[in-house]
């Protein structure tokens, strides 16, 4: 681990370097190659270790007939709530808006109710965000990208 510590002191010196502005593009352009993964993730319906989401509960015998058609999470992967920032500092991927609330339940397993009238309940945890080997190794990918273009 000693050779890599070098490598990443020499990284972090190289990205200090880049000018603000620079380290914002930066910053955007991963954070949306990580948006695109994390929602063909979440299409998927594979959390970030690996495992598939824990299935829907079954629905009551008296529940309106039909099943239900749409995979879990089709709405709330789009672009209109699930947001890419990149600033200077950091690149951010975040829900946005009413949908964080709902993302959060999800994402720790948290208790809420499905309606306004329903009973509350715990829902199990199904981790929508986090990183995995696959989201570091786009983030090296462009780190090494940009600064290989950047020292031409």
């Amino acid at each position: 681990m000693s050779e890599l510590s070098a490598f990443d002191t020499r990284l972090a010196g190289l990205i200090a370097a880049l000018s603000p502005q620079s380290r914002k593009a930066m910053a955007a352009t991963i954070a949306k190659r990580l948006r695109k993964h994390q929602q063909q993730r979440i299409k998927q319906q594979i959390t970030p270790e690996g495992q598939p989401f824990t299935p829907r509960r079954p629905q009551p015998l008296r529940a309106k007939k039909g099943r239900i058609k749409r995979e879990m999470f089709a709405k709330l992967r789009t672009a209109k709530y699930m947001k890419a920032k990149g600033t200077a500092d950091d690149a951010v991927v975040e829900f946005t808006g009413q949908v964080q609330r709902m993302a959060k339940v999800h994402q720790y397993g948290l208790r809420d109710r499905p309606s306004v009238r329903a009973k509350e309940m715990q829902y199990p945890a199904r981790p929508l965000l986090g990183l995995d080997a696959e989201d570091m190794k786009i983030v090296e990918d462009e780190l090494l990208i940009l600064i290989s273009s950047g020292l031409n």
